[in-house]
Formats: C-alpha cells, structure tokens, sequence
C-alpha cells in the first residue's frame, strides 16, 4: 500500500526537477532579450527615420529645388548664419507667388497668412531633443553638405527624416568628418559628387578648414551645454 502519509503531499514527480533550469534559463534569457528587443524598437533609426508629417501647405522640394533649382540659403536664410535654420515668413513665399499661380488653391493658406499676418504653422521635421545642442552654420560653414543629413531633398515631394540623428549616428561623423566633407561652395547642391578620393579630399579639406580632431570633437560638451 503507497505511503500516503503527510511527508508525501509535497513530493512531485521526477520531470519537475527540470523546471527549476528552465526557469533560471528564461529569467537570464529574457534579461537579455527584452531590453534588446525594447532598445531596438525605441532606436531612433527604427522611431524615426521616414517620419513625414503632413504640412498645411502642399510645399514641393521636388518642385523648387529638384526642378527649379532653387537654393536651400533662398528659404533657409539663416542656416550658414546662425545655429537655427530660419523657416521661410510668408513674405518668402510670397516673392514668387505674388505674381506666380497666385490664385492656386494649394496656395490659399499662403495668401490668408499674408493677407492676415499670422504665420503658417509648418511641422518640424527634424526636431532634436532639447539637450542636444547643434548649430547649423558650424556645419555648413565646415564643409557639411545638406544632403548628408537631410538626404536627397530635392527628390522628395514631401520632406521626410532619412538619418535617425541619434548621437551614436552623429559621433561617427565627428570622429571621421573627413567621410562628408566638401567645398564649401557646393554644401547645398544636392547631386554634388567629389572627383577625386572622398577620404583624401576630406582629409586635405579637414586640415584646410581646421577641423580639430576626434578627442575634441567628441567631447560631451560640445553638444551638451
């Protein structure tokens, strides 16, 4: 006759000795996997990149700068001055539509704005945190290229985000720059390609426009003040 006695009440069979591994294996497996799977999915590159939000008015790069040619300074006037890049007033806008299909409908929140004073209100694109500081004109006055942050423009009929812009993506540039650089003269013509080694080219344009090296250029203090 089997023991039935109080000591047996608590004895389980002998394929539950496993399940003590098992779960060691999944608590240290999932310490693992879920902050790689969360990190991954809140990573700016997979959050961010092709954000395209909609703007209140149907503005083409494709148009203007792809197919007009239009200079990035001729709306982003401030961005070879200052470390913001100033969105175009009204007035802006204006300039050539005043005279140029005035009466389309895709420009009749221009005309309230100009006729009534309030400013359109364009959604930013490119929106860096708060405690990062960048300056525009340090870039651009480097030999920073548009195109190497903000991607072919001129091929966008809307503006989206195409780098994650996230800090590990901008230290590489700090350490190598010599990877973007360019004549300054050629920092916002988009199909610019160099005609010579780009490292090379870099490298005599790193020296030339005094660029300081990767100990200083990475330094926290440098983009957070």
């Amino acid at each position: 006759m089997p023991n039935t006695g109080p000591n047996q009440r608590f004895l389980f069979p002998p394929w539950a000795n496993y399940l003590l591994v098992a779960l060691v294996v999944m608590i240290a497996g999932g310490a693992i996997y879920v902050p790689f799977v969360v990190g991954l999915g809140a990573a700016p590159a997979t959050t961010d990149v092709g954000y395209q939000p909609a703007q209140p008015v149907p503005y083409s790069h494709l148009v203007h700068v792809g197919q007009l040619g239009l200079d990035c300074r001729y709306c982003h006037n401030t961005v070879d001055k200052a470390g913001f890049a100033a969105i175009p007033p009204t007035q802006t806008c204006m300039n050539c539509h005043a005279s140029i299909k005035a009466d389309s409908p895709r420009l009749l929140k221009v005309n309230e704005s100009y006729a009534t004073g309030k400013p359109i209100e364009w959604v930013k694109v490119h929106d860096l945190p708060d405690y990062a500081y960048f300056n525009h004109a340090a870039h651009v006055n480097a030999g920073i290229g548009c195109v190497s942050c903000h991607g072919r423009v001129d091929r966008m009929e809307v503006v989206h985000q195409v780098a994650p812009l996230s800090m590990g993506w901008c230290l590489d540039c700090h350490r190598e720059p010599e990877k973007h650089l360019r004549p300054k003269e050629f920092v916002t013509q988009m199909d610019w390609v160099p005609q010579e080694d780009q490292i090379q080219l870099g490298l005599r344009l790193k020296k030339e426009y005094n660029i300081r090296d990767a100990a200083y250029m990475t330094n926290c203090s440098l983009c957070h003040r």
